[in-house]
């Protein structure tokens, strides 16, 4: 399907299809003059050689009116209606319009529906504004430049520039149809928090505050694009450290206002989903993600896209945060995931048995703290003892607790939800030990495993691209009234 302008060989087919749309029909010369004007857009959407549906705008300085749009009656519900209004918007952005309205019969709750799900919002209602029956028509506007996005994401073409800070990364990308990376760029802070063996909130936000405009720069710059080129701007808004998502999302509030480029709002977790979609393209839904981070330890159920059911998560410390702590109380370094992981290669995981919080628990949620008791208790034992601990049998013993937990609620929620397809995000799934038992545990059961390369993994921009492409197809703006939200469920 296609559209283009309405020419007057069109009209035949057109007064068909408004013939069986409207109860009092426009004529022939009426759409002749309308075509005739100078102040009018008329398009046809087509399957040549067939004519599926028609519309047409009245411009106007800063604003565009829709006149009309029908859809022959085989053709409803296909996508044609939306594929004309976003052309249609299209054609209104170009002639200057920065806002597009119409109305709609109240009673017609497939076109209501439509709208609405593109972003237009009801400005009230005509009282039996269509006289041949009395009803009423409910008066809608969108913006442009958010229906322009919505119609370049659906052709694959949207521009986006996405910024991350919901820890302690600055990170900014752009990238094209949710696909191509044009840029990535992240700006680490680990050594200004290493010397306290994790993050310091305060520290994070101040750093994101002097990094933002150099990381967004640099994104743009390696990109070779400007503002004037993106569709569509995209922020992390929630879950995090929320001084550091404040610094993200009011520097994204600010390009919005200042360049007129809509703004998409995105789950953090939802990006990590989505940077093994971004990797890995024949993952297909359903499936079943575990995201394992520093701040977040969850197991999830994603029938389709966009939905999300949270089986379990931690009820205390996060992975990530628990390999941190572990690390500290050693002295091997920070981040204590990488530092933990390389111990763990020269050690022996049963040397010490350290429990398996919640294996049995018969629901898929995750306790560390416990673990983590277990660990500066033996440290403690051996010292009073005078023994030296042997840091990689530790190591290691502390991460296969860790581990067979996370791998056998994989496979029992894997089973439960019959899913063949599973996957692995967040800083955590860096682990090769980790992703390794997953592999062979997951594949014994038939059961494909997806994780993303490591730079991915860690927290960047460019996952929050990816899914802003797909919260944009969807139509899911932020206002400028919106705030960061440190516990964001991604659930709903």
């Amino acid at each position: 399907m296609q559209t283009r302008r309405m020419l007057a060989s069109d009209l035949t087919d057109v007064l068909t299809i408004e013939r069986a749309s409207f109860p009092t029909p426009w004529t022939e010369g009426m759409f002749a003059e309308e075509l005739a004007r100078d102040d009018r857009v008329w398009l046809v959407a087509e399957d040549a050689p067939a004519l599926l549906g028609f519309g047409g705008i009245m411009l106007a300085p800063d604003g565009a009116h829709v006149m009309d749009v029908a859809v022959a009656p085989d053709s409803r519900r296909d996508g044609t209606g939306r594929a004309l209004m976003l052309a249609l918007a299209r054609e209104a952005a170009a002639g200057g319009a920065k806002r597009l309205t119409l109305e709609v019969r109240s009673a017609n709750e497939a076109a209501l529906g439509m709208y609405a799900q593109l972003g237009f919002e009801s400005a009230g209602v005509r009282p039996g504004y269509y006289d041949e029956t009395g009803e009423d028509a409910v008066i809608m506007w969108a913006d442009t430049a958010r229906l322009t996005a919505i119609g370049a994401a659906a052709g694959g073409r949207d521009l986006v520039l996405a910024i991350e800070t919901s820890c302690d990364e600055t990170a900014a990308s752009v990238m094209r149809g949710g696909v191509e990376v044009l840029s990535s760029v992240v700006a680490s802070q680990v050594d200004f928090h290493a010397r306290f063996g994790g993050v310091v909130p305060e520290i994070a936000s101040r750093k994101h505050t002097e990094a933002i405009v150099g990381v967004v720069d640099e994104a743009l710059e390696r990109a070779g694009v400007g503002f004037g080129d993106l569709d569509a701007l995209g922020v992390t808004y929630g879950p995090g450290l929320i001084g550091a998502l404040v610094v993200g999302v009011a520097y994204a509030k600010g390009l919005s206002l200042a360049t007129g480029l809509p703004l998409v709002g995105v789950n953090h977790l939802e990006g990590h989903i989505f940077a093994n979609r971004l990797a890995d393209p024949e993952l297909k839904t359903p499936l079943i993600a575990l995201v394992v981070s520093g701040g977040h330890t969850s197991l999830i159920h994603v029938p389709e896209w966009g939905e999300y059911h949270t089986l379990g998560s931690t009820l205390d410390d996060a992975t990530g945060e628990a390999f941190d702590k572990v690390a500290k109380l050693v002295g091997i370094g920070y981040p204590g995931g990488p530092a933990i992981s390389r111990l763990a290669e020269q050690g022996d995981p049963a040397a010490i048995p350290f429990p398996r919080a919640m294996l049995h628990s018969g629901d898929y949620d995750f306790s560390l703290s416990g673990l983590k008791t277990a660990v500066l208790t033996y440290v403690r034992r051996e010292q009073a003892a005078g023994r030296e601990v042997h840091l990689p049998n530790l190591a290691a013993s502390f991460q296969a607790a860790v581990i067979d937990v996370q791998v056998a609620k994989a496979v029992r929620a894997a089973a439960e939800y019959g899913v063949k397809d599973f996957c692995l995000g967040g800083g955590v799934a860096a682990n090769v030990a980790l992703r390794e038992a997953l592999k062979n545990a997951l594949a014994a059961n038939g059961v494909r495993l997806s994780v993303p390369p490591f730079a991915l993994c860690t927290d960047n921009a460019a996952m929050i691209a990816a899914a802003a492409h797909f919260r944009l197809l969807k139509g899911g703006f932020l206002g400028l009234s919106a705030e960061a939200t440190a516990s964001l469920p991604l659930d709903g």
